[in-house]
Parts: C-alpha cells; structure tokens; sequence
C-alpha cells in the first residue's frame, strides 16, 4: 500500500493523554482521506463555559492529520476564544489541561500511537556480561522486537569490567583520555545510539535498554519521546524519594543535581530508548578517562565536571539491588510484564556482532 492510500483508508483512533500533575484527556476519532473525519473529546477535566466543551471537536474536524500539534493546539484555542465570547465570557476556563494536551492527544491518535500497557512486555534482569556484549546485545534484541521475533523488553545491564560507552557518533579523540583509558585498563565502546559517553565500572551505574515497537513513540517529536517513555522511572524513583524531572533533551535529575541520562536508535518498525543513572561513580576517575568540556560543564551551570555526578546511592540510601527493583515493580505495575532472559540464539548472534563489529578498532575509532 503506498502512503497515499494509506492516508486515504478511513480508519477510527483512540488516544489517551494523562497530564502531567493535571487530568486525563481521552480522544477517539476518524480519519479519512488524509483528515480527520470525527472527533470526540472527553476526560475528567473540568471546563467552562459549557458552550466552550462543544466547540472543541468541531474544531480539528476536517483536519489533516499531517497538521503539527502547534497546528491544532492554535485551532483549538481560537475556538474556545469565541465559544467563550458567544457565551460572555472574557476567556474560557481551562482546570487541568490545556489545547495542547488535546493537540497531544490527538496527534498520537492520528499516527497509530499505542501506549506500554497495550503489548505483552518481557522484563530481563540480565546475568553480568561484557559491556561489548551488552551494546551488541542492544543491536540484536532491538532487531528481534523490529522482526517480530520477540515481544516488547526491558533489560537491565549486568557487567564486571571497567570500560567507557561513547555515543554513535562521538569523536573518540575528542571524548577520551588514553592515558586514563590505559592507567585504569578501560574497555572503550562504542554504542549504537547517539548521546555521551559513560563512564561504566562494575555496580556504579543503573543501566536498562528499552525495545519496543515504534507506535510507542508514534506522534511525539524527539524530546517528547524520552520523556514519555521515561515517566515510569522517574515513578519509580520519586517512590524512592528522589524529587526526579526530565530536563530537556534527555537528561534525568533532581533538585539535588544530575543523575543520568538516556539515547534512542529508532528503525522504520521499532525503537531503542536506554538510560543510564549513576549510583556510585568515582568522580575524579571518570574525570582521567573521559574529556568533558568546558563547554559542557558551563552549560550545566557548575564548575567542575564531577561535581556533576550525583549518586542515587546518596539520595536513596538504598542498595543499588533495592532501586532496580522498585523500577521492575513500578514496570510491572504499568505494563504486567513477565520475567524473562536474553535466548542462546540470541547470545550467540551477540557474540558475533563483538567479533564482527563492537570489539573491532574499526567500529571503535569509526569517528576518529
């Protein structure tokens, strides 16, 4: 089916927006020859005048559905300004949600969104591996969900050694120091997502991989999609009383500074979204291996680079075993996920994309 006929194919959606610290929007609707044919809106918000509810659908009636959220949010407000006059009104009053929490909405209705809790998800806490072997296992299981071979998963990381991720597409010369590499017997790798480097030894990190299908992000622009399908760790760790936010783009952290970060790969059917959060990192060690810029530390408003290492060791006081437990409780509440593991098909396949393209000089130093 070509995109035109696709887009000309009536079919019904439904989507659902649960505001931040606000209520629930509901959408269902239809679309039909590259428009939106019928919209009804609905939630426990709280909306007035009357009239001003009634104008809201008719408004995006008619709509194509390439039209941005910006794009709907406008319409919507402009609808509610004369609704709001009609009935003599200054304004309307909006408690709990706002036109773009309906433009939200409505955009993930129209590209085929789906949430976490409408798939069957596997949750795997994984043995400790070689951190090669955990990128490679990254490239493999997020073929696996692209394919249809494996359900949505999480994976939590397990490793030992001592070794620095870099991002896609970082500079290796520009991101680490060989004599800190040398002096401490790093292990650099590089991953498959873009983002920063990190600096990784056996226990100071809280690392997962995310694999899911793309609808899961259908919708939502880059810095809306780490947020989104972050919301359940940041549960998680204001359940451990953590005071936890996303700064944009991917950044976790607290009121009590930084705590990590997380990177996508997305493919036409599936995506990969990973964090990592520090829990005990060695500061002044990271700062021998790793080149962090001048640049990069102004921009986070301090003035040294490990003062940018915020454990949750410290602001948890729990054990790192006591963290990704909660975040598996948390998982499971939001989705029902099962526990599963990492196949011997799978391993294997991993075992050879380190041979073939992970442990290579040539995938390392790819961006010299």
């Amino acid at each position: 089916m070509t995109h035109a006929e696709e887009s000309a194919q009536a079919r019904t959606f439904h989507a659902e927006r649960k505001v931040p610290g606000g209520k629930l929007v509901v959408v269902d609707g239809a679309v039909e020859d590259g428009a939106i044919s019928a919209l009804t809106i609905s939630g426990d918000f709280f909306l007035e005048p009357e009239e001003a509810y009634g104008a809201l659908a008719p408004a995006l009636v008619g709509v194509p559905v390439r039209a941005s959220k910006a794009e709907l949010a406008e319409r919507l407000e402009s609808a509610l300004v004369l609704a709001a006059q009609e009935a003599g009104m200054a304004e309307a009053q909006l408690h709990g949600f706002s036109p773009a929490d309906i433009a939200y909405a409505v955009a993930r209705g129209v590209a085929g969104a789906t949430e976490f809790y409408d798939h069957e998800w596997t949750f795997i806490h994984d043995v400790v591996r070689p951190t090669q072997m955990n990128v490679a296992l990254d490239q493999v299981l997020l073929e696996e969900v692209e394919a249809g071979r494996r359900g949505p998963t999480v994976r939590f990381w397990e490793w030992d050694d001592r070794a620095t991720v870099i991002g896609a597409f970082q500079s290796y010369a520009n991101e680490i120091r060989p004599e800190g590499v040398e002096k401490y017997d790093v292990q650099v790798v590089r991953r498959i997502t873009g983002g920063g480097a990190m600096f990784m030894e056996g226990g100071n990190c809280v690392t997962f991989a995310l694999y899911g299908p793309a609808s899961l992000v259908a919708g939502l622009d880059y810095e809306e999609s780490y947020e989104h399908l972050d919301r359940w760790v940041l549960s998680a760790l204001r359940s451990l009383g953590v005071n936890a936010f996303y700064k944009p783009i991917n950044d976790i952290t607290s009121d009590q500074g930084k705590i990590g970060g997380a990177a996508q790969k997305r493919t036409h059917g599936a995506v990969l979204h990973h964090d990592t959060m520090s829990y005990d990192i060695d500061a002044d060690r990271m700062v021998e291996v790793l080149r962090i810029g001048q640049a990069k530390i102004s921009d986070k408003g301090i003035r040294s680079a490990n003062k940018r290492v915020d454990p949750l060791r410290r602001q948890t006081g729990v054990p790192r075993e006591a963290i990704i437990e909660r975040m598996r409780e948390h998982f499971g509440a939001l989705t029902g996920a099962a526990d599963g593991a990492v196949s011997a098909e799978e391993e294997a396949r991993a075992e050879r994309l380190v041979a073939e393209k992970f442990g290579t000089e040539a995938w390392t130093h790819r961006v010299p």
